[in-house]
């Protein structure tokens, strides 16, 4: 033993630096900022927390449904403040006014309520869905007005002072509306996702069943949110997010697939950037578990946690010093961030992440790595670190979803086993015959070489064969137009045909020694 720990266990560290040091000085700023958020759970709710929702004025408390309440906690102090119970059933869309002074809430009876947060009254009560009404919103920029959608895909628009019935209803959708929000640049407009692939844009001005915009997601909508400027929409549905530009009439500007599971929720985020400007971020969270954090101005995901749990919902509060997360097994995870001179990060910033000297106690992380800057002595034994493993570019291009290049630098390497398996991959995450159409000539004259060269090896041939069809269907105008690709599967047939004499002939020699052999058998 020596004084500072236990002999033979010297690790090759940088003198000065611990370990938790070298990590945080290889985090970018933004990483830091989301890491100097204290997590904690909050347990107990029987049932999945479906909606967040924080109030758009301070003391910025946050509400969240779950089961049949609706429950409102202080942001600051982490702690309950009212529980609404009056639903007969599931609550669902918990929303605060402008002001904060109303919160709506829908329910799986079709019922809409509006309550005082601080009484728990229920002031209104209104009913126009016959199935569960889901989405929930009061306007922005209007205190007297709101809008509900519900499973029975009727969109209402009502005046909250007079509820018996809704000033405008339209038959939005042909299946479940799951989805809704209102546009930061006007009262009057609201889009909606439904399960039927799209997402719509109504102006309540027009009176008609037709939406001013009209957009395909391709998978059942889940959420939909507008960014800061109203001229962009987010889109969830399916592990796929899309951010739309409505000013120029539903273009597509991005697809985002970095989540492996269905994108359940998403908000607005701000960070502090260079030059005590602020930034913003698109928060999502999926039933994968994971929170990413979506940079919408250079469409790139900046940051990503795990979470224990799938998750169902997101919030963030206005102030930048809360974020909510519920999850599927009725978990709330609560992050506060660090604020003042305690605040990790900006004592990175003060120090510039030097090493500042503490008194080791057993509570200190450093405490248990003691010992680790020690030279060997004679008799130690050196435990090196192991050699880290040097990934194909192929496997990093899967690790970052780009799955087209992936099959693309597979194929130009023109290792067989290597490409097989990178088919495989995409096989199991249903990727493979959606790369084939987005590859050009050059890339598809790669495929087809490959498939005439292998596709009757019997080690390949059961799995390549069937692909072979499948690429000939979806490729078929642009092989009819090219000399060369038709070169390729002229080369493809001919082994093919080779293949099915070869085999021809064993069975016919396999028809003349059968006989032979049961008689030598006799």
């Amino acid at each position: 033993m020596t004084a500072d720990g236990p002999v033979g266990k010297v690790f090759p560290v940088k003198l000065g630096v611990s370990p938790q040091s070298a990590r945080r000085n290889s985090l970018t700023p933004e990483s830091r900022f989301w890491r100097s958020f204290k997590s904690e759970q909050i347990s107990g709710h029987v049932s999945s927390i479906t909606s967040i929702d924080f109030s758009p004025l301070p003391p910025h408390d946050f509400a969240f449904s779950s089961s049949a309440t609706v429950s409102v906690y202080d942001s600051k102090l982490c702690s309950s403040k009212a529980t609404i119970t009056s639903f007969t059933d599931i609550a669902y869309s918990p929303s605060f006014r402008s002001d904060g002074r109303l919160l709506a809430a829908g329910s799986h009876s079709g019922v809409v309520q509006v309550f005082d947060p601080q009484t728990r009254v229920a002031l209104r009560r209104m009913q126009a869905h016959t199935r569960p009404a889901r989405v929930v919103r009061f306007p922005r920029l209007d205190k007297l007005h709101l809008f509900s959608a519900a499973d029975d895909a009727l969109l209402n628009y009502w005046d909250v002072a007079c509820p018996d019935t809704p000033l405008l209803t339209i038959r939005a959708h042909k299946d479940y509306i799951r989805a809704g929000c209102p546009s930061p640049a006007s009262s009057e407009l609201f889009a909606t996702g439904s399960y039927d692939h799209l997402v719509s844009l109504w102006d309540v001005r027009n009176s008609t069943s037709t939406p001013i915009l009209s957009l395909n997601h391709n998978k059942p909508v889940e959420f939909v949110l507008f960014l800061p400027s109203g001229g962009l929409i987010a889109s969830a549905g399916g592990n796929v997010v899309k951010i739309w530009d409505v000013i120029s009439g539903g273009k597509l500007l991005h697809t985002m697939e970095s989540h492996n599971k269905t994108v359940t929720s998403m908000c607005l985020a701000k960070i502090p950037g260079p030059d005590a400007s602020e930034q913003h971020r698109l928060l999502t969270v999926s039933l994968d578990g994971y929170l990413k954090v979506f940079d919408f101005s250079s469409f790139k995901v900046t940051h990503s946690m795990r979470f224990p749990a799938p998750l169902l919902s997101i919030g963030y509060s206005p102030t930048c010093t809360t974020r909510v997360i519920g999850s599927s097994n009725g978990i709330l995870f609560l992050g506060k961030r660090k604020q003042g001179k305690d605040s990790r990060m900006d004592v990175d910033e003060k120090l510039g992440a030097e090493k500042v000297k503490r008194v080791l106690r057993p509570s200190n992380y450093r405490y248990f790595h003691r010992g680790q800057s020690e030279k060997p002595s004679e008799g130690d034994v050196i435990l090196k670190r192991p050699r880290k493993v040097k990934l194909a570019e192929h496997d990093k291009l899967l690790r970052k979803f780009r799955h087209k290049d992936a099959l693309v630098s597979a194929l130009s390497d023109h290792n067989p086993q290597n490409i097989v398996a990178v088919m495989e991959e995409l096989v199991a995450r249903k990727k493979l015959l959606k790369s084939v159409p987005n590859l050009d000539n050059n890339e598809l004259g790669l495929l087809l070489g490959f498939l005439h060269r292998y596709s009757t090896i019997p080690r390949y041939a059961n799995f390549l064969m069937g692909f072979a069809r499948k690429v000939l269907v979806l490729r078929a105008k642009d092989i009819s137009e090219s000399n060369e690709l038709q070169k390729h599967i002229r080369n493809l047939k001919r082994v093919v045909m080779e293949e099915i004499k070869i085999q021809t002939s064993l069975q016919e020699i396999q028809g003349i020694i059968s006989p032979l052999l049961k008689i030598a058998g006799r």
